[in-house]
């Protein structure tokens, strides 16, 4: 009797739980296709009409586009400097090659709000603040340490065998991290920029700072100010800037996990 009265109260436990979680997703789904949504749940009445609003206003739209410059190129900016500097790390041995690495490390322990000051004065210095250029350099920078550690890690586990066979063939150390390395990267690189990705695009925090023209702020500040800057919100338009918000990383994590363990060592190494 006490093993099913402790059994019940897990499964209303989880329960409340699971509900706790999937009410502000379900808000999210309904209202975005209410014509009437307001701050409850309820049955909508069905209509597409927010998401057209969302693609005909005048402001909306850039701001989904501010936040795919940024993302993406940050994203890219970031692997390419993990990828050489994760080769570097994990082929070569030097003086301190220890400390370095638990020092980048040790950068992501350090709160976002102890740094975001010291950052903006550099921005400011380097007369890069209030654009691109300047919030993708601290972007793609702030995810760095995970991805050289991640791909690090990946290259320590392609063999050195590989490299060597492509060098005795004549090729240059470039050349065989390009024909050799590289394909076989897939899974380092696949959870590295879906990491770096997720990073950037949810980030709210330093464009905030970074970015004063409201023509460059990214969706994430957009929904903030849509749903603070007005007395009246307008709870379907947000709902569908929410849910197109959810879209690319959702369209980026199905894509990447079909091809994160498509790289095979064991086929390389066999032929």
């Amino acid at each position: 009797m006490t093993t099913v009265v402790q059994r019940g109260l897990q499964y209303a436990l989880l329960t409340m739980l699971a509900l706790f979680c999937l009410v502000p997703f379900a808000w999210v789904a309904l209202s975005a296709i209410d014509a009437q949504a307001g701050p409850t749940v309820s049955a909508p009445a069905f209509s597409l009409e927010n998401f057209t609003r969302f693609f005909t206003n005048a402001d909306t739209p850039r701001l989904l586009l501010n936040s795919l410059i940024i993302s993406v190129a940050a994203t890219a900016l970031n692997l390419a400097c993990g990828l050489l500097g994760g080769y570097a790390l994990a082929r070569f041995r030097f003086r301190g090659r220890s400390f370095f690495m638990f020092s980048i490390l040790l950068i992501r322990v350090i709160p976002a709000p102890a740094t975001i000051v010291a950052l903006y004065l550099l921005m400011v210095r380097m007369n890069l603040d209030d654009s691109y250029l300047g919030l993708i350099l601290v972007e793609a920078a702030a995810a760095l340490p995970v991805t050289l550690w991640l791909l690090k890690g990946t290259i320590d586990a392609i063999p050195f065998e590989l490299e060597e066979a492509a060098w005795m063939d004549g090729n240059t150390r470039l050349g065989a991290l390009r024909r050799v390395v590289f394909p076989l990267l897939g899974p380092g690189l696949g959870a590295a920029a879906m990491l770096t990705f997720m990073a950037v695009w949810g980030d709210f925090l330093t464009p905030l700072v970074l970015l004063q023209s409201p023509d460059l702020y990214p969706l994430s500040i957009g929904l903030f100010r849509a749903f603070s800057a007005f007395n009246q919100v307008d709870w379907g338009v947000l709902a569908a800037s929410a849910v197109i918000y959810m879209v690319p990383p959702a369209i980026l994590y199905a894509v990447l996990r079909r091809h994160l363990l498509k790289s095979s060592l064991g086929g390389a190494i066999k032929g």
